[in-house]
């Protein structure tokens, strides 16, 4: 059945700085307005938007504090350089080489930026109810989750909470609270559980508290939310790992070959 649309439920009710700023955000992120490209002036962003200097001002400052733009007041406010990435992540699903570096690390270095991990939590605990049903836990079941954030330079990039099946995790370096060399896919196939399927779930989603600070957000701009789950021989899941990143900042790209 469709649902009429009428003026009460069409009207965008955001401010008008609000509104303004998410045109000129999509403006940025599809391209129109490049890297190093110049904004509109104020004067013509005060026609196009029929608003006021002071409403154009606080659109500008919103893509300003998101990192979007520079530029300060009395000169043109450009697009900086290089702020949205396109990361790939069926490139760093498998295990690294040996003695090579997490895969992560490896791919989102080709960003030009220092990339590294911070590990922040190493612990048993009762996983989000999509982790237990992807591991198949019982209700209240346990598992050993791994958070830590990635970065690019000093920027936050992502935040990666991973959980393992305890009788997996069991015994191995996974359970203690230090970096893992090539990451924990390296480590799982040395055990013996090398990926064989991994399955992506992404939705956008307001941020919650834990990711707003440790993303450094600069508003409640959606975030990316991945849970991948990978899959060892005989469909057995050994891995299930959230993956949150600032949707103003990433993109995510997949590539599929037609069968």
């Amino acid at each position: 059945m469709t649902v009429p649309t009428t003026e009460a439920n069409a009207f965008d009710h955001r401010s008008l700085h609000e509104r303004i700023a998410a045109d000129l955000r999509d403006e940025i992120m599809s391209g129109d307005l490049g890297p190093g490209a110049k904004l509109p002036s104020t004067v013509q962003l005060k026609a196009r938007f029929d608003a006021s200097n002071a409403t154009v001002q606080k659109a500008l400052q919103l893509l300003k504090d998101e990192g979007l733009v520079i530029g300060r007041a009395g000169a043109a406010v450009t697009v900086r350089e290089h702020r949205q990435r396109t990361m790939r992540p069926a490139s760093y699903m498998a295990p690294a080489e040996p003695g090579a570096p997490y895969r992560w690390l490896t791919e989102a270095a080709k960003h030009g930026a220092p990339a590294r991990s911070r590990l922040l939590e190493v612990a048993e605990a009762v996983p989000p109810a999509d982790v237990c049903a992807a591991l198949n836990l019982p209700e209240g079941g346990t598992a050993l989750m791994r958070r830590q954030v990635l970065l690019l330079g000093d920027e936050p990039a992502e935040l990666v909470t991973s959980y393992y099946p305890v009788e997996i995790a069991r015994g191995t370096a996974m359970m203690e609270r230090r970096k893992i060399k090539g990451g924990t896919p390296t480590l799982l196939a040395e055990l013996g559980y090398r990926p064989r399927l991994s399955v992506d779930r992404i939705s956008a989603r307001v941020p919650t508290q834990e990711q707003y600070t440790a993303l450094q957000l600069p508003s409640d701009l959606p975030v990316l939310r991945t849970l991948r789950v990978v899959y060892s021989d005989h469909d057995r899941p050994i891995e299930a790992t959230v993956m949150v990143k600032a949707g103003h900042l990433y993109e995510l790209q997949y590539e599929f070959t037609p069968e």
